[in-house]
Order: structure tokens, then sequence, then C-alpha cells
């Protein structure tokens, strides 16, 4: 799932902001098609970044059309007409929902918009008076600009049942206007899912004859940070008035009087402005003054630079997976030498064994039916496992392996959060599930879509010793209390929840939840126990534009987030990264050990890929090094790997690098990715 930005712009912009070039580049779509005589458009495209699949009509003509009895339909002739049902009426310039059904309301669709696809409305004559077609999903969603007469491009926001939201994504995120280093300056980061060209964009004050045109060539990449500074002996190129005491900062667009943001103040704050949370919240005066990298307020973590390699190095060749790679798992060789992996897709449902090649990379098995990824299925030999996460016990997979998934495939419309347990001892290459949990009655009207994406198994012995508490009894955690339930508690990311469940798994499919753990992220795509820090990976995808968190036990006998990781320096922010492991200290070389990475996406041919993270727990976390501000007035902050470099690259941490070469076995690779 993909975040929803707040709306924070006014609908009336999106020609001019078109026209100065800040709409974000979209992913190469069909044409739209004209606007029908019925009046009857596709006005918004949501594939696949809400709780449901939905397509809104608007109506083009000065008289309410009456769409009941319509059919709709995807690119797949073979599925089930929806019919639209009676009182289905969309009012002129008014907005009607196709939505995708649920278990909480049926009344719906039950196909699934995929990737690529369409989207096709049929009156009660099987004429077809509406359509849209894409090749990739949308960031956001797919909306025209203006509604109802523009071409559908991606959106800002998403904007179900409301105008079209294609304004600027840009927003002016942190204020310093007094005592700064070098001086006064403002940090700019933008809401969207692709990088966004600020060129030429104008930075006023409340003095409309103070006024600073941005330099060409300078963007803003997904979750990064943009500084603008005052002019000082040190950049000599930067904005040529001072932030006052009660005073306001002003973006517009490239004709210097269409405003995309603003923010104003009575009084200097004691540290800065920002916004919380950074892009879409509202501003208040921060803890301190982060430059460059995420807002830090009283009682949250703030984010800090990745200590590992600097980018995630593709491992699979392009035709090795078709995509929707998700969960991943270590399972320890017990000795220094390399493990198994266990990967799971969820699109067909499939079960790998990956291993490493023998040439310093892995690749799935090619013995015993591995070849190809197992099959699998529920308990009773049917169904398509929606497989999402996956974890052993103990980690060994003689104890089976776990696998979280969402739904049944084969009905996608119904929420079915269940971890699956098999056997993978044998040669088949079709697993029927030996127990199922459902997890479904602790999450009623939850979406078909939204249910378990990661599962991780953490030791018993490991929680006592911690203190951890049963937030079902209140008392500390005891083991016997959940007989049969193993030696261990399954924790569970559950997408549509953002957070993390505790488990005790017992036979005959009984469970019981023991705890569950919130999370700062919009959702939560893996979760994985880390025995040598001790500590719970919860890991967000392309929607926090691949941060990951550390969650330990704290003094109240609860898992509490203690670190925010932003992406590697160097990685794509727009990988949909829902698989994480790590391999464990003891396989560690040159002070680092392998993280593992599965893209769901499949962005650019690769859904597999490679980093590091310290063999120890750094409890400074190795900052990179930003580049030269020259003299330029655009600052690249050094120490704030996550701001956008104006100048050039920047230097390469050391740790980074050993890391880097290692990684590279001697030779340099360089890979040009385009997001498709």
């Amino acid at each position: 799932m993909r975040p929803l930005p707040s709306r924070l712009a006014t609908l009336g912009l999106a020609g001019l902001l078109a026209s100065a070039g800040l709409i974000a580049a979209t992913a190469t779509v069909a044409a739209a098609a004209p606007a029908p005589s019925t009046g009857v458009v596709v006005n918004e495209v949501e594939s696949n970044g809400d709780d449901t699949d939905w397509v809104e009509l608007t109506n083009t003509s000065a008289a309410p059309i009456d769409v009941s009895g319509y059919g709709f339909l995807d690119s797949d002739d073979t599925h089930a007409k929806y019919v639209l049902p009676a009182g289905s009426v969309v009012e002129p310039g008014g907005f009607l929902v196709v939505d995708q059904a649920t278990t909480t309301d049926p009344e719906g669709f039950s196909f699934g918009l995929g990737a690529p696809d369409s989207a096709r409305l049929y009156d009660t004559a099987n004429t077809l008076v509406a359509s849209y077609a894409w090749t990739a999903h949308s960031a956001v969603t797919y909306g025209r600009c203006p509604d109802g007469t523009g071409a559908l491009t991606t959106t800002t926001a998403s904007t179900k049942g409301a105008a079209n939201d294609c304004s600027s994504p840009v927003r002016i995120n942190e204020v310093e206007s007094n005592g700064g280093t070098p001086g006064d300056w403002v940090e700019l980061t933008t809401v969207g899912a692709a990088p966004v060209d600020v060129s030429g964009l104008v930075l006023k004050d409340g003095d409309d004859a103070h006024s600073y045109t941005i330099p060409a060539g300078t963007t803003i990449a997904p979750g990064a940070f943009l500084v603008l500074d005052e002019k000082t002996a040190s950049t000599p190129d930067g904005f040529d008035f001072g932030l006052g005491s009660a005073d306001t900062v002003r973006l517009f667009t490239a004709d210097g009087t269409t405003l995309i943001d603003s923010y104003g103040w009575t009084a200097h704050a004691g540290t800065t402005y920002g916004r919380d949370p950074d892009g879409t919240g509202g501003f208040a005066e921060t803890s301190a003054s982060t430059r460059g990298s995420a807002n830090a307020f009283a009682g949250t973590v703030a984010a800090t630079p990745w200590p590992g390699a600097p980018d995630e190095t593709p491992l699979d060749a392009e035709s090795t997976f078709t995509g929707d790679l998700s969960g991943l798992d270590y399972e320890p060789s017990g000795t220094s030498a390399d493990g198994v992996l266990w990967g799971v897709e969820n699109g067909n449902g499939l079960l790998y064994r990956i291993v490493p090649d023998g040439r310093g990379g892995w690749a799935p098995q090619t013995t015993g039916g591995w070849s190809a990824g197992k099959t699998l299925h529920y308990a009773d030999g049917t169904g398509t496992p929606d497989a999402e996460g996956v974890t052993v016990a103990d980690d060994s997979s003689s104890g089976g392996v776990y696998v979280a998934t969402e739904r049944d495939d084969q009905a996608s419309s119904v929420s079915r959060p269940s971890i699956l347990r098999y056997d993978t001892a044998g040669a088949a290459t079709s697993l029927s599930a030996t127990d199922e949990w459902n997890l479904a009655p602790d999450f009623p009207g939850l979406g078909a879509n939204s249910g378990a994406e990661g599962v991780t198994f953490v030791p018993d012995s490991f929680l006592t010793d911690g203190g951890f508490v049963d937030r079902s009894t209140g008392a500390a955690y005891s083991p016997a209390d959940y007989a049969g339930h193993g030696d261990g508690l399954f924790f569970v990311g559950i997408e549509g929840t953002a957070s993390v469940s505790a488990y005790a798994l017992m036979p005959n499919g009984a469970f019981h939840r023991v705890a569950t753990i919130a999370t700062s992220f919009p959702i939560v795509a893996d979760v994985q126990f880390d025995a040598d820090l001790g500590r719970l990976w919860v890991v967000c995808d392309d929607a926090c534009s691949g941060q990951t968190a550390l969650f330990g036990i704290d003094e109240n006998g609860a898992f509490a987030q203690e670190t925010l990781y932003d992406a590697p320096r160097d990685a794509d922010r727009a990988l949909a990264n829902e698989g994480f492991a790590v391999a464990p200290a003891g396989t560690c070389t040159a002070g680092q050990r392998s993280t593992f990475y599965a893209d769901d996406n499949d962005t650019d041919g690769f859904s597999f890929r490679q980093g590091s993270y310290p063999c120890t727990d750094p409890a400074t976390p190795v900052a990179g090094v930003g580049g030269d501000a020259g003299a330029g007035g655009v600052d690249t902050a050094a120490g704030a790997p996550t701001e956008l470099a104006f100048t050039g690259s920047a230097p390469m941490p050391l740790v980074g690098l050993g890391a880097l070469l290692l990684l590279a076995g001697g030779a340099l690779v360089t890979l040009l990715r385009r997001r498709a």
C-alpha cells in the first residue's frame, strides 16, 4: 500500500502547475479515451494503493445520468461484469465511485485491478461508454486534471469521490529564521511518489520585493529534502534577504504569483519550525534543527542514515522472478557458512528456497522441485494463498515453514489473514498446508488486501528474559499459559492496521493475541526478529521511502521503537521492498553482514537485492558525508545524506565503501535504474 498524502493545495492550480513542469513524472500509460457523448467518463482510478481497488466516474453533461444496470469490467472478458445497483446516478459535475467488494460491504466488483489493466463501463445495451487503460500501477492514483475533461495522469493525492488533486507535491518542510548555519534557510520536500523538478520555482518572504529563483537542474527525490540557504560568504548564490521574527516564507511557481505553499510565524523559534509529520502535517516548533533530514519533535524518533552499504544491489537475473516477490526469511547454517533464504511470491502463491549460487550470489535452488518455486495451497489442497510473509521457527525449517497470507487469490475479495504451516521436506512441487491459523476474527472489517504482510518467530526465552508483558493479562508473559504453542510467539505485521501483533499459535488452529505493537509507519510491509541485536525489525516499503525501524522491549515490558533508519543512501526510494531479511553475525565479513530485500514490483526486472548492516550494533549510526555546497545557494548539508545532492555526488562513508567493494567482488557495476 501507498500512503495517501494530505491534500494541501488549491485544485484550480492544476493547469498552471502542469505547464510549469511541477506535476511529477508518471509511468507510460495508454492515451486517455475521449470523453463519450453520454457525458460519463472515468475520472480517477485506484488499482494498488488503497484498501480496495476503485474507479471514480464523473458527469461532464448538464443533466443527471442514471447508470443503474450499467456493467463494469476490467480488461479480462472472462470476469463477470459488475452490474451497478439501482439508484446509481451521476450528477452534473458530481462523482460516483465504483468500488471493490469486501467482506463487510459485498456490494462491488469481485475482481482486482492489475497492471497492466483497464476499467470499462458498458451501458444496458452492452455498448462501451467509458474506459481507461494503463500499463503500470500509479504511485498514487490516475486522475483527470481538470476533472472530467483533462487527460488522466498521476495525481498528487488520492481523492476518492471528490475533485482530483494534480497540484504540485512540493512543500515547505522546515524553516530556520534565527541563528542558523551558515544563515537562515528553508527546507523543501515532496509528498509525491516521483522525483520533482523544482527548477525555476520562486521563494519569497513576506515582502514581494524579495525574490529568489531556484537554480536550473534542481530536483527533489521522493522522501528527500532540499535546503535553500540565505546568501552568506560561504553561500554567495543563496537568497538575498533574511527571515524576520514576524515573517512569512512563500513558494511560488515560475511565474512568481501562483502560490504553491507558505508558512508564517510571529516570533523566531527557539529551534526551527517544521511539519509533523514531514511534508503533510502542520507546523510546530521542533525539538532540534534537522537541516536536510526528517524533522524531530519531542517524543518522536528522528530518522538516521543507514549505517551499512550505501546501495541495494540486484542479485537475480531479470528472468528469475516475474514480480510479486514479497516476504523473506534467513535460515542460518549454524556456522560461518551462508544459510538458506526463504521467499514467497504473492501473485501465484509460491514458496522459494534460495541458496548461494557458488559465484557470490544467490538463486532459487534447482533441485528437489524448487527451481520454479513450489505452489502453495490451503490444507484441503485448493486455493492460491496470497503469500506475503515467511518465517521458520527456532532458525530451522525442520519444524516447518510458516507463511503469512492476506487472502485466497481465487477469492480475492474476501479477507483471510492467515498463518499457514508447510512441511517442505519432500520433492513435490505443490504443497498443502499442514495447519492454518485464520486471524480474521481479530480483525473485523479488514480489507482483503490489507492483511498479514509479514511474520517472524521470537523465542519465549528472549521474551521472558526481557520482561515482556502479556497485554491480554497485564502480567509478565508466561509461556505456560498457552499450552501447545511451542517455544515462541509469532509476530505478525498487519498492513491495514500498520501494527504488529504477537500471537501464540496452538493446535487445531487456535490462537491467542498476546500483544499489539503500534508503529509510526502508514503500513507494515515485513517484520524480522534479529537475535544478534535482540531487536525486532519493522519494515515499511516505498510508502515510507524504504525506511526501517528497530523495536526493543522497554521498561514497561512493551516493544517500543528505538531507531528509525532511512533507506541506504544510494538506494531507489521507490522500490516496493515488501520483504527484508538479515544474515546472522556469524556470517560477518569485513565488519558487515548481508541484508536482503524483496521488491514486489520487480523494478527494472529485478526482484531480489542485497545490502549490508554492521556486525555490531551501531550505537552511533555512521552518517554519510554530504556534497560540498560550493558557492551555490542550494546547500547539500554535510552529514545529511537524506538531503538532495545539488552539486555532484557525495563522498562515500568508509564503512559503505568497504561493504560496496565486498559486495562487488572487486568489480564496479554501475546500474542505471528507471522506475517503470
